[in-house]
């Protein structure tokens, strides 16, 4: 069967590994959060997987097992299966600059949707018609350009923000649009550079800490900016992380962004990568997409959020394998 980019070849559910040993109540949570938004295949079954929320993992594979059918998922295209990871970061800001914050996050210009692409990231930090674009867009300021840039990858994030007054909140920017500018890696740049051997982010702040004469340079190697909407973030939501394509928060450890071409949003898909960072054998859900993610078997795992998920995200490359769970 071809769904896309990808080929779909029915297996045996022998052929998935680790099958027995996931805790596959912890997908269960991601499983109903899909069936707020189910695809139509699989509408049909959310009644069931609702009642199952409270089986026995050995009554949940049962039910797996005997409703679904597993599909080996192989690219049509060339490219090595890649499994990466992302997250929500955590970070400090002000309200307003201050001496120590002066990097703006901005909310949508007025005019986003009549001048495709807008502005690149280098001409909205020197033409003065695309600063006066953003003029009163301004959500909060950060302290590293490095961090906003991270931000605006992940495409959402959590801000502790000083209030004028002093009160702090906590919530949430999450993605609004973006120039349209292609998205090219920094990390990429510095190879092309010659600059590092070590593209992970982890390697690229240390760079940019060693070479500040050149951060600016770096920044405008990618001319794609991204505008977010700020959201507020209650004790329930702050559980989960930010709403993926899929239109559902996503599940930290569950939840996949994918190409959606070649599996349909809430598509619940067994996962499996040796290492050497994670290893994982689990079931998970196609819940996101992402501009880099494009390729039959090709994932963007969600780790979570804070710091140390940014470090697992920003060292997450290693082999992939995946099979799609469809409807018998």
């Amino acid at each position: 069967m071809q769904q896309g980019k990808s080929r779909w070849v029915p297996v045996r559910w022998a052929e998935l590994p680790g099958l027995a040993t996931d805790a596959l109540h912890e997908g269960w949570n991601a499983w109903i959060r899909s069936c707020e938004r189910p695809p139509a295949a699989h509408a049909a079954l959310c009644g069931e997987v609702r009642r199952l929320s409270i089986g026995t993992p050995q009554e949940q594979l049962g039910w797996m097992v005997q409703r679904l059918q597993p599909y080996r998922i192989e690219p049509l295209q060339s490219g090595e299966p890649l499994l990466t990871g992302y997250y929500e970061p955590m970070l400090d800001a002000s309200r307003v600059p201050s001496a120590a914050q002066q990097i703006p996050l901005y909310r949508p210009p007025a005019d986003l949707t009549a001048r495709r692409p807008w502005y690149t990231r280098q001409e909205i930090d020197t033409l003065a018609q695309a600063r006066a674009g953003l003029r009163g867009r301004e959500i909060a300021y950060l302290a590293d350009p490095l961090d906003a840039l991270a931000l605006q990858i992940q495409g959402s994030g959590r801000l502790r923000i000083t209030e004028p007054d002093g009160r702090v909140s906590v919530v949430r920017v999450a993605f609004a649009g973006s120039n349209e500018q292609p998205y090219r890696s920094v990390g990429g740049w510095l190879l092309q550079q010659g600059a590092l051997r070590d593209a992970s982010w982890p390697g690229i702040k240390a760079w940019a800490r060693a070479n500040p004469q050149r951060l600016q340079e770096m920044l405008w190697a990618n001319p794609r900016v991204t505008f977010f909407r700020e959201e507020p973030l209650s004790d329930f939501d702050a559980g989960f992380g930010p709403r993926g394509a899929q239109g559902v928060p996503l599940t930290p450890g569950r939840s996949i962004a994918v190409d959606r071409e070649s599996i349909p949003y809430g598509t619940p898909v067994w996962l499996s990568s040796p290492g050497p960072l994670l290893a994982l054998n689990r079931l998970v859900f196609a819940q996101d997409t992402g501009t880099a993610i494009v390729g039959g078997v090709r994932a963007d795992y969600f780790v979570g959020w804070g710091p140390e998920a940014g470090e697992i995200a920003g060292r997450l490359k290693q082999p992939l394998a995946l099979w799609a769970l469809w409807p018998r």
